[in-house]
């Protein structure tokens, strides 16, 4: 079954959710913002996209701007904002099969999905 961690406020989310619905496959949304993933969660997300976790941050968030930009953080510390912040988890993430991709771009989602 396809996940999508999703931000209703979020026109790409948004856009990519519809995409996935077109697709007449079962998916689930996982509404991150009130829905929080735990460090371990964030941890296992990291692993499926294949990414470090500063490439997950949406770096232009006021709260990383304020709190955490210029600042030299571990991975273990970037993380941890995440999930105190899951504002700053950069969406959508589409999982599907074990992998993820951040589904900005529906022609990637598109090929991700096949």
């Amino acid at each position: 079954m396809i996940q999508i961690y999703h931000n209703p406020r979020c026109g790409k989310s948004r856009n990519c959710l519809a995409f996935i619905g077109q697709t007449n496959q079962e998916y689930e949304i996982i509404p991150y913002l009130t829905e929080t993933p735990s460090v371990k969660e964030l941890k296992t997300l990291l692993k499926k996209l294949n990414i470090q976790p500063l490439d997950l941050v949406r770096t232009k968030e006021k709260i990383w701007i304020e709190n955490y930009k210029g600042k030299e953080l571990t991975n273990d510390q970037i993380i941890e904002a995440m999930a105190n912040n899951p504002i700053l988890i950069e969406r959508p993430i589409v999982i599907k099969d074990g992998k993820a991709i951040i589904g900005r771009d529906l022609d990637l989602v598109a090929s991700f999905l096949d």
